[in-house]
């Protein structure tokens, strides 16, 4: 691939990844009105036509590794294990 069709494609995903962020805003808005007015109404699940909304509050418990580590630092070393991965930027 040349120069020049790299350069274009790389404004195609620029163009496109700024049309996903508006919609993204757009979506995030209208979850917000939604929110809203489940919250004045007390509710937690609603029924809008074919839809069921909800939105509950859950409680999970989730570990907490920073601590785990600070008091327990050898063990959490015996069974940490590295990850690799890669990384795709456009700058």
């Amino acid at each position: 691939m040349g120069e020049r069709a790299l350069e274009n494609r790389v404004k195609k995903l620029k163009a496109i990844e700024e049309q996903m962020a508006a919609l993204e805003e757009q979506a995030e808005a209208l979850k917000e009105e939604i929110k809203k007015d489940m919250e004045a109404k007390g509710q937690e699940e609603v029924k809008a036509g074919s839809f069921v909304v909800r939105w509950k509050t859950i409680i999970s418990n989730k570990f907490d590794s920073k601590a785990f580590k600070a008091e327990h630092e050898t063990l959490y070393n015996q069974y940490a294990r590295q990850a690799s991965s890669r990384r795709f930027t456009v700058v």
